[in-house]
């Protein structure tokens, strides 16, 4: 009917409005409440009181720390400048802002929801570590330096849960930012195509400042913190170089609600998607995010609780297992080496990260508006514009990766050896960049693999299918060369750096491989910036379909969409490419930390004894059973919105016509029960999974005479299951990328453009996609990092 209308020359703009305000209520969190009634003079001395504090602590801990504290402060002032920039933009006409509200609404209500379920489960959890390690054994390490074991389990609790709240306020910050960003980029779009492109760029930075600096702030107030209160390296206490390994629980703590919140998000904007796809594309011909289809609001909400609070909380989790795991291997370096000062070594990652707020800054900032309007030009292409941001960035991170380590990796032991692991930073960023271009290459319409599949698309469903998993399975070749090329690269440059330990053995191999992780999230700023702008785009876009604005502005729209496709794309190449690294940090951090518990040799996994074998097969099974119960659960949610929007367009006839009012509210309330009910089970396996193996293979052990087979099979398990969510995560995504944009090339005119069978076909493969990069793709990389944690926790009981 749309179609028909434009082809008859009637505007857009002209169809009846007959949608009254949809918003419900306001939602303000109780803790913006609180500190709004707080006298503004009173938080500024509450602020610089805290601020001291915490200088205090740093100065206390190392000079390192204090330079960390202030960047980031700075970092948040810096986020502060943006966040006002953009809210200083309008938000349009009046039925704009009324459908953001009503979007605002339905995503604050189930964020507060979701997460008040999180945290329930989180609590949980924290009770069962406390148990685990109030009874477990202590190494001679912590023996030696007086911490009991209730110091250590309150200790490790602490930190999860530390972990788990700054993990849960990273993505309250990406959704809180996104639903109040999209209407602007929507009123902009109206005006001019690059001052859309900007708004989005800069409320996507918010987000990104935020989540870093938040990841390097809490591992380091925790370091400083232990610290002090722990008397680290003063006589009969604790040494510095095993202080990282208390701060395990954090990560675990981001971990898990990563993971649930990536999962319920995921269900939630995918199960949504498809059945207002399905429904309104395929059986009633109307376009995406007419305001006629009932799912549309739940879609739109569907945006910022799955793509931009679950993507914020996965980052976050992502900067911290790196920034951990590296500090436990450069602090058992610094030991086995017997550097001096080994503070520069544990604390390098911090730096990294702090440098990185700075450049990511830069980065953003280079995206300026014009004065210009109209749409994009192929000569000002909005991902060309932010590839020259990236480029910015990425040469100040090689500029700054080089002061670094000049700055706390130089020892007079091996005096060149800072300049092997600038080295290593090189070969990080290099791969960071090669994966960006990978999943651009294979997701971008602009080259071949897409538009392939797009033409697969006119001889039908089946061939649009059988392109897009051929293309996604072809598409984990490169990046897994890259990875392997980098991790033994980084492993060789480490070992030649010339640190060696006491019997002469080079013993920087790891570390090599922990600087080039750094070197490939020292951008993650930015990146992260590029992945906000997607699904803010997205949902301007939907805001000024359901507000039927001229087709120009949709245009716009269009365009950004299109681009942000790409950009979510990459940014999910680039989290499993840190994700591979991190995971291999974190094993090795595995190994040493059972060697280090059992006093028994812990160097390798024999995969030939049967046992160890079959933990193998058992997380290989994880992440396949992982991801189908994951896209098992937004196809079941999906079919109850289908069902749904069917009865209302069956019930309400009047609403083709714009003489009904769709009921929205009951979309959104199906789609946010069904996704909180389904994200418990495949959540609870990924916790319980590697749990249970190691117990049931400990005590087969005991009855064999197999000591420490619990912890074997375990790492085995880990093994085999990093390996296959690596493949598994990579081939979901960038098969959902491609056929998503493949479906957006047909919309832009190809092949017989929006209503041709061709554009069904792709809208099917679209709808196939849909939960393999936005529900299962993105939980593996949590999943995988988080494996590696829980085992590093849960270390005790497999002994």
């Amino acid at each position: 009917m749309m179609e028909a209308d434009m082809e008859n020359g009637r505007p857009y703009q002209e169809r009846p409005r007959t949608f009254p305000t949809v918003r419900s209520r306001s939602s303000v969190p109780l803790v913006f409440r609180m500190l709004m009634r707080i006298n503004p003079r009173a938080l500024i001395i509450l602020f610089l009181l805290v601020f001291s504090g915490v200088l205090y602590v740093g100065a206390s801990t190392s000079p390192i720390v204090v330079f960390v504290f202030c960047i980031c402060t700075l970092s948040l002032f810096f986020s502060l400048y943006l966040t006002k920039w953009v809210l200083a933009k309008d938000e349009g006409p009046p039925e704009m802002s009324e459908i953001s509200d009503a979007i605002r609404d339905g995503a604050e209500g189930f964020f507060r929801t979701q997460y008040g379920t999180i945290s329930k489960m989180a609590f949980i959890l924290a009770f069962v570590i406390l148990g685990i390690y109030l009874f477990r054994t202590t190494t001679p390490q912590q023996e030696a330096s007086g911490l009991g074991r209730a110091t250590s389990a309150y200790i490790t609790v602490a930190s999860f849960l530390l972990g788990a709240l700054c993990s849960g306020i990273a993505g309250f910050v990406g959704m809180w930012v996104s639903v109040r960003a999209n209407v602007r980029v929507s009123s902009a779009a109206r005006r001019s195509a690059r001052e859309a492109l900007q708004v989005a760029v800069r409320a996507g930075g918010f987000s990104a400042i935020v989540v870093v600096c938040m990841a390097v702030f809490g591992v380091a107030i925790l370091y400083s913190t232990f610290y002090v209160w722990l008397g680290v390296d003063s006589p009969g206490s604790m040494k510095v170089t095993d202080l990282p390994l208390l701060l395990v629980g954090y990560g675990f703590g981001a971990s898990f609600v990563a993971l649930f919140a990536q999962l319920g998000g995921g269900i939630y904007t995918k199960a949504a998607d498809v059945g207002a796809d399905l429904v309104g594309k395929v059986e009633q011909g109307i376009p995406e995010d007419d305001p006629r289809n009932p799912a549309v609001i739940a879609d739109l909400v569907g945006d910022n609780v799955g793509d931009c609070a679950a993507r914020g909380a996965d980052l976050f989790e992502s900067i911290a297992a790196e920034i951990i795991s590296a500090m436990i291997l450069g602090g058992t370096m610094a030991e086995r080496c017997k550097i001096e000062d080994p503070s520069g070594f544990i604390l390098f990652p911090l730096v990294v990260h702090s440098f990185d707020l700075v450049v990511s800054s830069i980065g953003i900032l280079s995206i300026r508006g014009t004065r210009d309007s109209g749409i994009i030009s192929a000569i000002e292409d909005p991902m060309a514009i932010m590839q020259k941001g990236y480029s910015v960035t990425i040469m100040l991170a090689v500029l700054t990766f080089g002061v670094s380590t000049r700055w706390l990796l130089y020892t007079e032991q091996a005096p060149s050896a800072w300049l092997n692991f600038a080295l290593c930073g090189l070969v990080g960023i290099i791969t960071a960049y090669a994966f960006v271009w990978i999943s651009k290459y294979y997701t971008d319409y602009k080259h071949e693999p897409v538009r392939l599949l797009a033409l697969s698309s006119s001889t039908g469903h089946g061939t649009n299918i059988i392109a897009g998993v051929s293309l996604g399975m072809e598409s984990t070749a490169l990046p897994v060369l890259v990875i392997s090329v980098a991790i033994i690269s980084a492993y060789w440059l480490g070992q030649t750096s010339g640190l060696v330990d006491e019997s002469g053995n080079p013993t920087g191999g790891l570390f090599g491989t922990a600087v080039a992780t750094m070197g490939m999230l020292s951008t993650a700023g930015y990146v992260l910036t590029m992945d906000m702008f997607g699904p803010i785009a997205d949902n301007a876009g939907g805001i000024v379909e359901m507000s039927q604005q001229p087709e120009s502005v949709r245009d716009i729209t269009d365009v950004l969409d299109a681009v942000g496709n790409t950009t979510k794309a990459t940014t999910k190449g680039f989290a499993i490419g840190s994700a591979a690294l991190a995971s291999f940090l974190l094993f090795s951090a595995y190994m040493d930390e059972v060697a280090s518990f059992a006093q028994l040799p812990f160097k390798e996994v024999d995969i030939a004894v049967p046992e160890i074998f079959v933990g193998g097969l058992l997380g290989s099974m994880l992440i396949f059973l992982f991801s189908a119960w994951a896209c098992s659960a937004v196809g079941k949610t999906a079919q109850e919105v289908v069902n749904e929007v069917r009865r209302q367009f069956i019930e309400r006839p009047g609403i083709m016509e714009y003489k009904e009012k769709p009921d929205y509210g009951r979309c959104v309330a199906i789609v946010a029960s069904a996704s909180l009910r389904e994200m418990i089970r495949p959540g609870a396996l990924a916790i319980i999974s590697p749990m249970a193996i190691g117990v049931i293979f400990r005590i087969v052990g005991h009855a064999t005479g197999q000591p420490l087979l619990g912890a074997k099979v375990v790492a085995s398990m880990l093994m085999f299951a990093t390996v296959a969510g690596i493949l598994m995560a990579l081939f979901l995504n960038t098969a959902g990328g491609a056929w998503d944009n493949a479906k957006k090339y047909i919309e832009t005119g190809a092949l017989g453009g929006k209503g041709s069978e061709a554009h069904k076909a792709a809208v099917t493969g679209d709808t196939v996609g849909d939960p393999f990069k936005d529900t299962a793709g993105p939980s593996l990389h949590v999943l995988i990092k988080m494996l590696a944690t829980i085992t590093l926790v849960m270390a005790p009981i497999f002994l």
